[in-house]
């Protein structure tokens, strides 16, 4: 595999194999927890048509997710490129999130597993029951 250098800061470089999850020093566990994460592909999902959706659209489109999670989490995926915040300067505020071009790119990730998913849903539940 090859190598990259991450010169993130003068003081030190940090070297990993490209693809190399498993070892807990790759940047990329950080981000693949981010996306991965119990909310993450679900606000990829509410975002994959590419219209900016205000905070409290997404709430309610993701049921179960609490504002601290969703905020968190919006946070995170605007930190690693995925998402954009959009604030318009009125009162009261109003920001909307749209997914970047990254963020679609791999937004079209999430749907094709999520399709994969839902075509399988049967077997898989049926395999449960038989556990």
């Amino acid at each position: 595999m090859k190598k990259i250098t991450d010169v993130s800061s003068d003081a030190m470089a940090i070297k990993f194999d490209r693809g190399d999850v498993f070892s807990n020093k790759c940047p990329s566990r950080e981000v693949l927890r981010h996306v991965t994460g119990r909310w993450g592909m679900l606000v990829f999902l509410a975002l994959r048509d590419g219209e900016a959706k205000r905070f409290s659209h997404l709430r309610r489109t993701i049921q179960g997710v609490s504002e601290k999670m969703l905020a968190q989490t919006l946070q995170q995926l605007e930190a690693d490129g995925f998402v954009t915040r959009i604030v318009y300067p009125v009162v009261p505020p109003h920001v909307e999130y749209q997914l970047t071009p990254l963020g679609i790119e791999f937004g079209q990730k999430v749907i094709d597993l999520v399709g994969w998913l839902e075509d399988n849903l049967i077997g898989i539940l049926n395999n449960r029951q038989q556990a």
